[in-house]
């Protein structure tokens, strides 16, 4: 059993469209690296210089990994992983 990534759509082009991938356990980071070992470009769509991004949300299990360890929140085999980008506009 691995990891179960969600994958939003902006991101699918990526994960040759897919909307669910496997990641290997370790931290939120590492999972995005290994992400990147076969998705290449999805890591620096999600990170910057071993950070998540600020206007993306990572969800281990439904929980928030700011109120959690942040990128160093381990992820283990039968977790789900949720990449979440911020949404910003609207009309006035």
């Amino acid at each position: 059993m691995a990891v179960k990534v969600r994958i939003p759509t902006p991101l699918q082009k990526l994960t040759e469209g897919r909307e669910e991938v496997e990641a290997a356990p370790g931290t939120v980071i590492d999972m995005v690296k290994d992400l990147d070992g076969r998705y290449a470009g999805i890591a620096e769509r999600i990170s910057d210089g071993g950070k998540i991004r600020r206007f993306v949300n990572i969800y281990v299990n439904e929980e928030d990994v700011r109120f959690l360890q942040g990128e160093l929140t381990p992820v283990k085999d039968g977790d789900i992983v949720s990449i979440v980008p911020a949404i910003a506009g609207g009309s006035q």
